[in-house]
């Protein structure tokens, strides 16, 4: 195999193989109730504008429970929260 073919082929080995170090990585879930309104907006169906409601939320009113108790946040539903259960903690 002249070196060509083998760094050709060293290349295709390991772009297959990406795909399973990516797979690998776990993303931490995020608490409502400490993170920042940068983290918040990260969040699908979020964004910074309920990112900084659910602050201001969690300032006046406490703490979240669980995740049902975002519905507290305007523009916050039942879909959403169904979204974000496995991606939030408290």
């Amino acid at each position: 195999m002249t070196r060509n073919a083998m760094a050709a082929a060293l290349v295709t080995l390991l772009l297959g193989l990406a795909p399973l170090g990516a797979a690998a990585q776990e993303v931490a879930p995020i608490n409502v109730n400490t993170a920042d309104a940068e983290l918040l907006a990260e969040l699908p169906g979020i964004g910074t504008t309920r990112a900084a409601a659910i602050i201001e939320e969690r300032e006046a009113n406490g703490p979240f429970d669980d995740a049902e108790d975002l519905t507290r946040v305007s523009g916050i539903g039942a879909a959403t929260v169904a979204n974000l259960n496995d991606q939030i903690t408290f």
